[in-house]
């Protein structure tokens, strides 16, 4: 079985993808940006984007029923791995204790030009969530 959430980023209408999907075990994000309903939150600062873009990732994740250790894997791209250490202190943060596999890669550039992150998040659930 596959459900699908919707999130609340303008594009999800406009480029035909929604915020989770379940399917099966797995439960997987979009990729999620530090922006709110008036635009990009936090700009200028590395880690507390990462915070938030997270954050809205995880709170995604518990409105399809998932908890936040159940997490396997996160993927954070940045638009200069110069942030790598303050957007790694981020993860840390929320995940230190979970531990998922993750990948950080540098790209040249995300939808909007004061986006210094976007993260993606992977989570799995054995009874099928």
């Amino acid at each position: 079985m596959i459900e699908r959430f919707a999130g609340t980023a303008r594009w999800e209408d406009r480029y035909g993808y929604c915020r989770v999907v379940r399917a099966g075990g797995w439960a997987l994000t979009a990729g999620t940006t530090a922006t709110g309903p008036d635009g990009v939150l936090h700009p200028g600062d590395p880690y507390q984007q990462a915070l938030a873009a997270f954050g809205i990732a995880l709170d995604a994740l518990r409105s399809a029923g998932v908890a936040p250790d159940q997490v396997v894997r996160t993927r954070m791209y940045v638009v200069d791995i110069d942030h790598q250490d303050r957007i790694g202190a981020a993860h840390h943060e929320l995940f230190g204790a979970i531990r998922p596999v993750a990948t950080m890669v540098q790209v040249s550039a995300l939808a909007d030009p004061q986006h210094l992150v976007e993260v993606e998040v992977e989570a799995y659930a054995a009874d099928g969530l």
